[in-house]
């Protein structure tokens, strides 16, 4: 029997160490039950169906053979899944047959990713998952533990998650029941399927590349806070693919926090600028992001000093010089894992999941850019390109401000002017679908040159006040800060020269 497709909705979580015992006691209640998993997991040998984001597997559930084929997904918890009951004599190899999912969305794309290739076995899980249901309120779950392992050849991965997958209501019902799981045992969200990490573990690799933004594709006339949903479910998997990563494993790359901060810095720009003129986005969040934000940052910023800068200054001479110790702070690691980091990704997707909005009540005022308090109103919410074209006339108008008098500005303005030209980038992208396109490249043209000048320049400033504090004591300080002071100098004209032609660009939004 051929059971129907779906759509997966299901929440990852790992577990601490420490808790795990006390997880599974919570979880194996008197009508949960316990049943063996063993899987193995199909590809070519040139790994096609992963390129394709399909995982196909044939696994033994206590008695019974189910083969399985998982679409790609959303990138946060949602994939298309098909299942089909299967039979093998005692003691056979199971093979997996990709004929028996003709006919069915995921079928057809594995058979558009499988073409002539050889499916042959790649990896594998060994756990005990024990599983119960669990009622919400507006959900019904399926609660369940898995422990065991990833297998690869003579290579293994303990396996230790607890995932919730919706049976019935809605996905914001499934968050507020998982959140309440994560406050009580400390829980980590997870986006990477035991796919990936199986298909990591054949290669030999623990983690993957970096996370890059997606395009994102928004129809002409969305209304705003349709539009709003599908911008902060296309942050968060550029957020949530990076994170996941950093808080589960160590000795990552650098590219890994710096797309992470470019995922967030991209949310963080449309719920401010975006954000007031919704009834649906609590102002708390914006603070909340710029909390981990920071704590994020020094991190980042002395990666890209020892990438870009450091080469530079040895090979002006300064050969043995070091970045300066700074003191230590808590660890990208330790600010991922922390409850509230988890409970705030599953509000996000909580609200990127939730149906579309009622209309705003007189008691629920939207503050104003400035911070002040909007005066209540019943209209509807406006169109996207409508609240898009108001708040970017809004920035530019700022931007070429600043822009006129940049060799006057003190540093701290500098900055300022560097954030805002970040927020009419991103902003500019998101909204880019609702105008035209010749007009968004042209623009964007002479608005990336900008924030790269003004990136390097912030750098530099950066670099300045790491060494200023050695200079005393160290030569090699006090060489790297002239150095650092002449290279200012052409920064600050290349900003100049950049910002110029900034402001003479044409608004593709006008």
């Amino acid at each position: 029997m051929m059971l129907g497709s779906m759509t997966e909705i299901e929440l990852k979580f790992q577990v601490p160490a420490a808790r795990a015992d006390a997880l599974e006691r919570a979880v194996a209640t008197a009508n949960a039950t316990s049943v063996p998993l063993r899987a193995t997991y199909f590809d070519t040998e040139d790994r096609r169906l992963a390129a394709a984001g399909l995982a196909l597997r044939v696994r033994k559930e206590g008695r019974r053979w189910v083969q399985t084929l998982k679409g790609a997904g959303d990138g946060l918890w949602q994939r298309l899944e098909h299942e089909v009951p299967r039979q093998f004599a005692a003691g056979a190899q199971p093979l997996a047959d990709p004929a028996l999912h003709d006919h069915t969305p995921a079928g057809d794309a594995l058979r558009a990713a499988l073409g002539d290739g050889v499916l042959l076995p790649i990896y594998g899980t060994e756990v005990t998952r024990t599983r119960r249901l669990l009622r919400g309120k507006g959900c019904v779950a399926e609660l369940a533990l898995d422990r065991g392992a990833l297998r690869a050849g003579d290579r293994r991965w303990p396996l230790c998650e607890l995932e919730l997958e919706l049976k019935s209501g809605d996905a914001a019902a499934l968050v507020e029941l998982a959140a309440r799981w994560v406050q009580r045992f400390g829980l980590t969200l997870d986006v990477r399927t035991k796919a990936e990490r199986g298909e990591r573990l054949a290669r030999g690799v623990r983690v993957g590349a970096a996370v890059k933004a997606r395009p994102l594709q928004l129809a002409k006339g969305i209304g705003l806070d349709s539009a709003l949903r599908q911008v902060v479910t296309n942050c968060l998997q550029q957020v949530l693919g990076n994170a996941s990563d950093l808080a589960h494993e160590s000795d990552l790359p650098p590219e890994h926090l710096h797309q992470l901060r470019v995922g967030l810095r991209r949310l963080r720009s449309v719920l401010r600028e975006l954000g007031p003129l919704s009834q649906e986005l609590p102002a708390h969040w914006a603070e909340a992001l710029a909390t981990l934000f920071g704590r994020l940052g020094s991190a980042r910023d002395r990666d890209a000093l020892a990438q870009t800068l450091l080469p530079a200054l040895r090979k002006a001479g300064a050969t043995e010089l070091q970045l300066p110790v700074i003191e230590a702070e808590p660890a990208a690691q330790i600010a991922l894992c922390e409850p509230s980091t988890t409970l705030l990704w599953l509000q996000l997707m909580a609200f990127a999941a939730s149906p579309a909005a009622m209309q705003p009540t007189p008691d629920a005022a939207p503050a104003a850019p400035d911070g002040s308090t909007a005066e209540a109103s019943t209209e509807p919410a406006p169109s996207f390109a409508s609240a898009s074209r108001k708040r970017l006339g809004s920035l530019f108008r700022r931007v070429r401000r600043d822009a006129q008098r940049f060799g006057e500005l003190e540093d701290v303005a500098r900055h300022r002017l560097r954030k805002r030209v970040k927020r009419l980038r991103y902003l500019s992208e998101f909204a880019a679908t609702q105008f035209a396109g010749r007009r968004f490249r042209a623009f964007l043209k002479r608005l990336a040159p900008a924030q790269e000048a003004l990136g390097e320049f912030n750098d530099l400033c950066v670099a300045q006040a790491l060494f200023k504090d050695a200079a005393e004591d160290d030569p090699l300080a006090m060489f790297a800060l002239g150095w650092l002071a002449r290279e200012r100098d052409d920064a600050i004209r290349r900003c100049q020269r950049e910002l110029r032609k900034l402001r003479r660009a044409t608004p593709f939004w006008a």
